[in-house]
């Protein structure tokens, strides 16, 4: 006798009740996810114990992976030192003579002056500043540059007195208020400050280029003997600013001079000193010793 028409084999049987338990379980997996992002959406600090113990069992393996890339950051770091050995220990040394050349180039100046000084019986004093107040608001991105003080007449500012922060100058007092002060910053067009090179005082100006640096201009025309990174400091010529107050680094050279880059940024300089005219500037406490008879 013929099997009937629609029975199915067993093994057709058998793969429909997997496909069915598949989507019960599909489902309850579906359900059971929805279920613990409700809980986490409620309380973030409900799977907290299970996320620790997660990361716990999978700090093993990330502290075996950063000791390996340690290793071998550490083995090319030798490798490549081995090969650069010979020529840093050269450059290492040439810097440590010419480090105690300066050393004591430095210490001899150092005693030259205390004998002149003792000699003389000059005393080192540093003018108290007028008044120390916050630049309100500076122009750093407009052709001039001008900077607003917070302190005026009532403060004891006058025109013309010199600005300097912790770096070094800032500018110049060209207006003055009751409680505010206008300043033209040396960064300007119309600033020109009288300046020399703080190793030997080769005499320069610094005239502002109204785009953020200065145009540094020799006084003796010649041979050019400004370097790439030599300092810049007021030389005291005029009365106006007193002598060895740090003003710029030298960037870039010309063929009169060089471009310097100010040491002080009016725009993140917060505050500032007010100095008295150098000319005007009130004498040390301290009179020079009378000479022997």
């Amino acid at each position: 006798m013929a099997p009937p028409g629609n029975r199915r084999p067993g093994y057709s049987r058998r793969a429909q009740y997997g496909t069915f338990f598949g989507y019960v379980v599909a489902v309850i997996g579906a359900g059971l996810g929805v279920l613990l992002l409700v809980v986490s959406t409620g309380n973030a600090s409900a799977f907290a114990g299970l996320r620790a113990t997660a990361d716990d069992a999978v700090a093993p393996v990330g502290r075996a992976s950063a000791a390996t890339r340690s290793t071998t950051r550490s083995t090319f770091e030798v490798i490549a030192g081995y090969f650069t050995f010979g020529a840093r220990t050269a450059r290492l040394e040439k810097e440590v003579a010419e480090a105690r050349v300066r050393l004591a180039e430095a210490q001899a100046l150092r005693d030259e002056n205390a004998r002149l000084k003792a000699l003389l019986g000059i005393m080192e004093s540093e003018p108290r500043p007028v008044a120390v107040a916050r630049l309100i608001s500076s122009t750093s991105t407009s052709t001039r540059r001008y900077a607003t003080l917070g302190a005026g007449a009532n403060q004891g500012v006058a025109v013309g007195m010199p600005l300097r922060s912790q770096l070094g100058l800032v500018g110049r007092v060209l207006e003055v208020g009751s409680g505010t002060a206008r300043v033209l910053l040396i960064t300007d067009s119309e600033s020109v400050v009288p300046v020399r090179r703080a190793s030997d005082g080769v005499p320069a100006f610094a005239t502002g280029n109204a785009d953020g640096s200065l145009q540094i201009k020799l006084i003796n025309l010649g041979l050019n003997p400004l370097k790439i990174g030599d300092a810049l400091v007021t030389s005291g010529a005029g009365g106006l600013y007193r002598p060895n107050v740090a003003v710029a680094v030298v960037s870039r050279l010309t063929r009169d001079g060089a471009i310097a880059r100010p040491l002080s940024d009016p725009g993140s300089t917060d505050f500032v000193a007010v100095d008295p005219l150098w000319d005007q500037a009130p004498a040390p406490d301290t009179a020079p010793p009378a000479p022997p008879r």
